[in-house]
């Protein structure tokens, strides 16, 4: 977890530590400036975002403005948590950008017919992965207008 307080987060839900590691480099390269925080699969996504366990105290966990998802990981995967987050009433709101590796096409089906905001194939270097993020804060933090999702 990301030790950067501040009220603009945006949350990555990401079991692999590699992949982690370059996205985070990635955001310092694409100079985004919002704090990027980490939780390694669904269970905890969930604990996060209804603040439980470890993320009792919203202050310091507080709602997020952009989930970006990873699909297969332990305990609970992504569409998993997608579906629970699209159907909690103080939830849905928040967008859910899908980034994985999954090349499958019922996946991106899914993910959409879940309420996916977005479904981007996380590119396999790291010059196309900065690529991504530049597009992720341009359109996403930069261009579209999102609502004010209290805690």
């Amino acid at each position: 977890m990301s030790d950067v307080k501040g009220p603009m987060k945006i949350l990555l839900v990401e079991d692999d530590d590699d992949d982690y590691l370059l996205i985070q480099k990635a955001f310092q390269e694409a100079d985004l400036c919002y704090a990027l925080c980490r939780v390694r699969d669904g269970e905890k996504l969930m604990d996060y975002l209804l603040s439980r366990g470890d993320f009792y105290d919203e202050s310091l966990y507080p709602r997020p403005i952009l989930i970006l998802l990873d699909l297969n990981m332990p305990r609970k995967d992504g569409r998993e948590a997608l579906k629970e987050i699209k159907s909690h009433p103080k939830l849905h709101k928040i967008p859910v950008i899908i980034l994985t590796t999954s090349k499958n096409e019922s996946d991106v089906v899914c993910c959409y017919e879940l309420g996916a905001n977005s479904f981007i194939r996380k590119p396999t270097d790291f010059h196309n992965l900065v690529g991504v993020v530049k597009i992720i804060k341009h359109y996403w933090l930069e261009t579209v207008i999102l609502p004010l999702i209290g805690n």
